[in-house]
C-alpha cells in the first residue's frame, strides 16, 4: 500500500459503499442475450428437460436445483451441455455443466444463490445441435448476499 493514506483508502471504501446497486443486477433483457450468446440464432424447443427447484424458497443463499433431461445418452445421440440462467442475478449466465455419453444420465444437482425472486430457465444443448429448454419462477424471501441492504 505504498503512497495510499489511511485518509485516501478511507474515502474509496466510501465512494465504493454509495455506488448504485441496480448496477450489479441483471435483467430479463440481459439473460435473453445471454441465452443468445450460447444458442446464436437455433430454435429452443420446450420439453425433454425437468427443472427442480422450490417455488418458495426463505433463503437465496442455498437454493437446491436439479436438472434432468430425456435423452437415450449414446454417442449418436446425447445430451452436450445444460447451460442455466437466471433474469436478476448480477450474471445472467449462472453455469454450463459439459456432458457426454459416459455419463449415462443427463442429470446435474447443485445449490445456487438467488439475490431476488425472479425467473430460472434450463437450457440442454444436445450431440444434434438441437436446445431444449424449461423455466421456473422463485419466490425468495430472503436475498442472498443482500440481507443488509435496504
Amino acid at each position: 500500500m505504498a503512497g495510499t493514506t489511511r485518509r485516501t483508502f478511507i474515502a474509496g471504501a466510501a465512494l465504493v459503499s454509495v455506488l448504485p446497486l441496480a448496477s450489479a443486477r441483471a435483467t430479463p433483457e440481459a439473460m435473453a442475450a445471454a441465452i443468445k450468446e450460447v444458442v446464436g440464432d437455433n430454435a429452443i424447443r420446450e420439453g425433454r428437460v425437468t427443472l427442480d427447484v422450490p417455488p418458495l424458497v426463505e433463503n437465496g443463499n442455498a437454493v437446491p436445483l436439479t436438472v434432468s433431461v430425456e435423452s437415450p445418452m449414446t454417442e449418436a445421440d446425447h445430451v452436450k451441455a445444460i447451460h442455466v440462467f437466471n433474469e436478476k442475478n448480477p450474471q445472467p449466465h449462472v453455469f454450463d455443466a459439459r456432458l457426454s455419453p459416459k455419463n449415462g444420465k443427463a442429470m446435474i444437482a447443485t445449490r445456487i444463490k438467488l439475490g431476488d425472486s425472479q425467473k430460472i430457465v434450463a437450457i440442454a444443448e444436445t450431440s444434434k445441435g438441437e436446445f431444449f429448454s424449461a423455466s421456473a419462477d422463485v419466490i425468495v424471501t430472503l436475498a442472498a448476499c443482500l440481507e443488509d441492504l435496504t
